[in-house]
């Protein structure tokens, strides 16, 4: 299994807190988020954009956490079949509940979303890969988790393997249509994270949540090579 973080506690702790640390920007009313949008790359990769994001929602005692499947195909929304989540920091409780189950351990999408909550003290999460939906399916499960109590996280990287200048033009679409929860331009979006987009996407129209993007960058932008690269942003909502 690729390392996607540190496994050791104090070596993840202090990672985390050198991101986290560093985000002391434009203040926001308190109870005013309701969530992020967050990549799901290695840390070394998208955690400090990562970073941006969560760093708004410090407080938040319970998450809601919607990924894309990366290891099985799927259908519709499982989640994890353990009473808990594990990580080097420890276990965090998994919120009791009658979906569909299956073992999501491997999910990079959701584990990599995981140290972040423990550091900002969330106490217990609701994990949940989704699968191929449809639009109408995307409005039934906004309905249905509309009501959670809670912060809700969308785990998602943008554009894969482009060109460095084709990357950036074709992330700036999915970025729009995000930002005006365009429904009518989805086929737009070229992302991992298709899937738990649409979910977002009927769930901020329904609540009137305005997404704010806080970076978009891609792995050149990192790494330096920009011949094959994958877009991250982070935003809030």
């Amino acid at each position: 299994m690729p390392m996607w973080y540190p496994q050791k506690k104090e070596e993840l702790n202090q990672l985390l807190s050198s991101y986290l640390d560093e985000e002391i920007t434009r203040k926001y009313k308190k109870n005013s988020i309701h969530g992020v949008i967050v990549p799901h790359a290695g840390y070394e990769f998208s955690g400090k954009i990562a970073s941006k994001a969560y760093s708004k929602i410090k407080g938040a005692k319970r998450a809601i956490i919607f990924s894309p499947s990366h290891y099985f195909p799927l259908r519709g929304i499982v989640s994890h079949k353990e009473s808990f989540w594990q990580t080097p920091l420890g276990k965090i409780k998994i919120i009791p509940n009658n979906l569909e189950k299956n073992n999501l351990k491997e999910e990079h999408a959701i584990d990599n979303q995981v140290p972040f909550l423990q550091k900002l003290g969330v106490e217990e999460i609701l994990p949940i890969v989704v699968g191929e939906i449809t639009l109408q399916e995307a409005k039934v499960y906004a309905k249905q988790f509309g009501d959670f109590k809670g912060i809700f996280i969308f785990s998602t990287d943008l554009s894969h393997f482009l060109n460095y200048d084709s990357a950036k033009d074709k992330d700036s679409k999915t970025i729009k249509v995000i930002e005006n929860l365009d429904l009518n331009n989805a086929e737009n979006i070229d992302a991992c994270g298709i899937f738990p987009l649409l979910i977002f996407l009927e769930l901020a129209k329904t609540k009137k949540w305005k997404p704010r993007l806080l970076e978009h960058k891609n792995s050149g932008d990192i790494t330096g090579d920009k011949s094959r690269v994958v877009g991250y942003a982070s935003f809030v909502f």
